[in-house]
């Protein structure tokens, strides 16, 4: 089993790690709108969401793997108003990759974030772990 952390990405706010590589897998923490420098961004569900999922391709990318190995992801989202326009992002981040998928909508997220998603992935051929 391997811990990871990657800079490229903002360190976890509680005892956990970013993401744990095992048995050919990696399985991330969910990324909110943190900056690698641990700034949250603002109260913007579109820039919130970019932001989550580029912290997650960092994750992803250090640990191995990459999006287009996801095979599963999870969403928790404040409101469910936001649904819609954080499908098209997610959607415009995957392309035509299509990894299954759970969507919660939450009363409140950590730093009351509008968006998490965390993700369980394959690690690349070679890379071991």
């Amino acid at each position: 089993m391997k811990f990871v952390q990657t800079k490229k990405a903002p360190s976890a706010i509680g005892p956990y790690s970013q993401a744990v590589v095992a048995s050919g897998m990696v399985y991330t923490s969910g990324q909110i709108a943190l900056t690698p420098e641990g700034v949250m961004l603002e109260d913007d569900v579109v820039i919130q969401t970019k932001q989550v999922l580029n912290n997650l391709e960092a994750v992803l990318n250090e640990a191995g793997s990459s999006m287009s190995q996801v095979v599963k992801t999870t969403i928790f989202i404040a409101s469910m108003d936001d649904f819609g326009i954080i499908n098209e992002i997610y959607e415009e981040a995957f392309c035509s990759h299509k990894p299954a998928r759970a969507t919660v909508a939450v009363k409140t997220l950590p730093k009351n974030a509008l968006v998490e998603i965390d993700a369980v992935a394959l690690v690349s051929k070679g890379i071991n772990h």
